[in-house]
């Protein structure tokens, strides 16, 4: 089986574009074995930097998910109304324009390639409830205008973030599972596309702060037929470099004393296999499966931030 890697997490140009080091991570990338692809960050345009960059840069046979969460943040820290469920016209309208902009982000590289090689793109509910006010209403009519355009072949996701709680400060902050799910639902029967949901290990973990949050997570979203794949990013109880019960992607916990991993992270070669199996992956071939991992420190070697994600994905490959 082959995986997406959210190689923008592990990059070495987090702090500073730097193309030539970007072009080797990309080198080493493709040669891993079991990569179908990338999950690529959307910030408004096909490529943060430089789109010919990436174009010149990728491998023509990869497949993609977006992720429209880093430029979500992003927007966010502007304007606190922006978001597909914000109970803000104007906020709502500036979330559907940059969704527009990613379909042609998306014909772009579609037409670069000769293919519709964007397998999915993952949007989000936001905005964080703690700054503005939202619904699933709003949601619902959002997705309801943005699943009657023209995808070029990809699928529409959402992918869970973390929602308020009165336990703890979210990171995220956007829509209940549940709330989702329900405003997918109505959103599908009025629709030309039809949507699903994706899963994110660590910010389901982040949500609920115990391991069998991704799991009840999972659960829901196959029980209401939107399970539509898993996204393995782990986190901590602890403090570490990356903090604790923070959304900064951190790798699983080492398979073997001798493999390259994060010991304090919880995400775990078993708890990763608990989600497959409730996922019925064996059964589900279509579900969009990968690993997005921050490396830590910042000056790791390229060879480093290769290791990290090459073990990660030797564990979703492992029988246990």
């Amino acid at each position: 089986m082959s995986y997406f890697i959210g190689a923008y997490a592990s990059s070495p140009c987090g702090d500073q574009w730097k193309p030539e080091l970007e072009a080797t991570f990309y080198t080493e990338i493709k040669k891993m074995p079991n990569v179908q692809g990338l999950e690529h960050p959307f910030l408004g345009s096909l490529h943060p930097h430089d789109d010919q960059w990436f174009l010149d840069n990728i491998d023509p046979n990869w497949n993609y998910v977006f992720t429209c969460i880093p430029g979500t943040m992003s927007e966010l820290s502007k304007n606190p109304d922006f978001g597909l469920a914000s109970s803000n016209e104007a906020g709502r309208h500036a979330a559907l324009t940059f969704l527009d902009n990613a379909r042609i982000a998306i014909k772009k590289l579609n037409s670069f390639v000769g293919r519709n090689a964007v397998s999915a793109i993952q949007i989000h509910s936001a905005p964080n409830q703690n700054y503005a006010s939202s619904s699933k209403e709003h949601f619902q009519a959002s997705l309801e205008v943005l699943l009657n355009w023209d995808w070029y072949g990809t699928k529409v996701v959402i992918e869970h973030c973390d929602t308020l709680t009165t336990e703890h400060a979210p990171a995220k902050g956007f829509l209940t599972i549940e709330e989702e799910i329900e405003a997918i639902k109505k959103a599908n029967t009025v629709s030309k596309n039809t949507a699903g949901i994706i899963i994110n290990w660590g910010r389901s973990v982040i949500e609920t702060h115990h391991v069998n949050g991704a799991i009840e997570h999972i659960t829901q979203a196959k029980d209401s037929g939107l399970l539509s794949g898993i996204m393995f990013s782990g986190v901590s109880d602890q403090e570490t470099e990356f903090g604790a019960w923070q959304d900064t992607h951190m790798p699983p916990s080492p398979l073997t004393e001798s493999s390259t991993g994060e010991p304090t992270s919880l995400m775990t070669a078993q708890e990763m296999h608990r989600c497959l199996n409730i996922a019925q992956i064996e059964q589900k071939t279509d579900l969009l499966l990968g690993v997005k991992l921050g490396i830590r420190p910042s000056s790791a070697t390229i060879e480093d931030r290769i290791a990290y994600n090459t073990n990660a994905l030797a564990i979703l490959g492992k029988v246990l």
